[in-house]
């Protein structure tokens, strides 16, 4: 991880992602890239009327990069290579540019817990980068003084789809020499699998990455609901991190049916890292 994409609305949780991104660009030696983006009715893009050096654009332009300067003088920053970018248009799309263009290994963004998300580059617009998103992204709910991550929590069907995102997520929390738990959530009616069911599913998916099946590493937690069974789950076992795998457009993994996996992210008080299948 080397390169590190921070959006940014100077809003307190857009500085709460910015802070847990120093922290991981010092652990890593990585750069962190900050992106302000000055939103625009998508009606407009690709009209002929519409043109980035007009002069309002220009204005608040200017004034964002100024204001960027500010908000980017902090000691956290100190002895890290910073580049900061505004752009205007869609926060989504503009996002998306920027790891494509940067190379980006990592987005972290902020949301304001479990009231809901943040206006612009939080909101409908971390959806969308969580549901779109091509590499890891880290939701962060509260201001993080000191990342101590300890015990994580991986949350899946245990598909075999979902292996190299494990792979990831186990190299993630080897970084922190943390302890990574395998969650499992049990439904009621006709999603109900027995222990045994379960245990097997699970031993041919640990058995692919060559890792034995250990009883401290699975918790099967029973919930009326996925997400339920995520966010309750990961309280009991003490979790630091919530760590989920997505299917890219087609949005979560159909062990995160329709926007659950939105709504993980949106109502768990930890931070939440979504992997893409």
């Amino acid at each position: 991880m080397k390169k590190i994409l921070v959006p940014v609305d100077f809003s307190t949780p857009s500085e709460n992602a910015l802070k847990v991104a120093a922290q991981l660009a010092k652990k890593n030696e990585a750069e962190v890239h900050v992106l302000h983006v000055i939103e625009l009715a998508e009606s407009l893009f690709g009209a002929e009327q519409f043109n980035v050096n007009d002069e309002q654009i220009i204005f608040f332009m200017n004034l964002a990069h100024k204001r960027f300067e500010k908000f980017l003088e902090q000691d956290y920053l100190k002895d890290i290579t910073v580049k900061s970018y505004v752009e205007p248009g869609s926060a989504a799309l503009a996002i998306r540019e920027t790891v494509s263009k940067n190379d980006i290994d990592m987005i972290v963004m902020g949301s304001s817990g479990t009231s809901g998300l943040e206006e612009i580059v939080i909101g409908s617009n971390t959806e969308k980068v969580v549901r779109y998103s091509d590499v890891p992204v880290l939701v962060v709910k509260n201001e993080i003084q000191s990342i101590n991550i300890k015990n994580i929590v991986f949350a899946s069907n245990f598909e075999l789809e979902n292996l190299e995102a494990y792979k990831k997520a186990k190299r993630f929390a080897d970084s922190f020499d943390a302890k990574m738990h395998m969650l499992y959530v049990n439904l009621p009616g006709n999603q109900f699998s027995s222990t045994l069911e379960i245990h097997e599913q699970m031993r041919v998916f640990l058995n692919k990455v060559e890792m034995p099946l250990s009883k401290e590493h699975i918790e099967i937690f029973n919930d009326y609901t996925i997400q339920d069974g995520v966010i309750n789950g990961s309280k009991k076992l003490n979790s630091d991190l919530i760590i989920v795998p997505t299917h890219g457009r087609k949005g979560i993994s159909h062990f995160f049916n329709g926007s659950i996996g939105e709504d993980i992210v949106n109502h768990s008080d930890l931070p939440v890292l979504t992997l893409k299948i």
